[in-house]
């Protein structure tokens, strides 16, 4: 089924879906602040994420390389974005990644990065809310009522950086209950912009630069200390089977057309649990699914 050219619908919809990448389309930038962005390199920011998971899961490697892989997509419109050498012409081609270049895996794709960011600046808490509801399965509870919003500078008119005044708005006791689990995975990801360019200091050297260096760290609630993409990194496949945990529910709710109800929760941790000793590959977690009850007893529309 995965070797079948039909699957390239599966591939558009389900990461679509999943990874959220279709909101790409409803994404505008600020014009003045991020000149560069325009409909040409939105749309190779989509194809890039295609092209790799396509690529991932018709090869049957396995579901942890989303998160960690040596390769991707590429065009030269979106390496020069990037500021990666090589790539020419308007045509994707495949693109060995070196380590440390940070890039590599869905976490480093523009798509998912600028989605995650408003219009004008990066947000810690949106990427963090990502990453805890599509990566580890884990969605923080909805913000109370009537949240104030950040405020955007010092009393004395100096610039404050997001992590400053994320760290004024943890100071309320019950902003900061989600808060303490969401920021630092959003704040391991700083060292990309609002459209997914990597970045030393807050405004990577554009007219709006502060000057203000990226600080990437932050403190999980447990005590773990994460240090940018690395960190991140290890964070997320130190946990691995709630990744997979996750893929698997994401994937279930799309085969079934339907919202999983908590009746279905042990089905999601059977075929999960079943997928580990093949490696964790998508011809696992498929075939796992496609013989599981609510797949085989699903009702026809008509």
């Amino acid at each position: 089924m995965v070797a079948d050219p039909r699957s390239s619908a599966l591939v558009e919809n389900f990461a679509g879906q999943w990874l959220q990448i279709r909101n790409l389309a409803g994404v505008t930038p600020d014009p003045v602040k991020f000149p560069s962005f325009d409909d040409g390199l939105r749309a190779a920011m989509k194809r890039e994420t295609e092209l790799f998971f396509g690529a991932v899961m018709k090869e049957d490697r396995s579901i942890l390389e989303l998160i960690d892989s040596d390769f991707t997509y590429l065009n030269e419109r979106l390496a020069r974005h990037y500021g990666i050498d090589g790539v020419s012409g308007s045509a994707f081609q495949r693109v060995s990644l070196a380590k440390g270049s940070g890039r590599g895996g869905i976490l480093t794709h523009a798509s998912i990065l600028t989605i995650t960011s408003y219009a004008n600046r990066t947000s810690p808490v949106i990427r963090g809310t990502w990453l805890l509801e599509n990566i580890l399965g884990t969605p923080p509870s909805p913000p109370p009522p009537d949240v104030p919003s950040l405020p955007s500078a010092r009393a004395d008119g100096a610039p404050r950086s997001v992590r400053e005044r994320l760290e004024q708005h943890r100071a309320n006791a019950v902003c900061a209950s989600c808060h303490n689990t969401i920021d630092p995975l959003g704040f391991a990801l700083e060292a990309y912009d609002a459209i997914g360019r990597w970045r030393t200091t807050n405004g990577g050297g554009t007219p709006f630069d502060t000057g203000i260096p990226i600080d990437a760290s932050g403190t999980l609630v447990d005590g773990t200390e994460v240090h940018g993409l690395a960190g991140l990194r290890n964070v997320m496949l130190s946990r691995s089977d709630q990744f997979v945990e996750t893929v698997t529910e994401k994937l279930l709710t799309y085969a079934l057309g339907r919202t999983l109800e908590h009746y279905d929760m042990p089905v999601v941790r059977q075929i999960s649990r079943q997928s580990a000793p093949d490696d964790l590959t998508w011809s696992s977690l498929i075939s796992g699914i496609v013989k599981s009850t609510p797949f085989l007893m699903r009702r026809s529309e008509s």
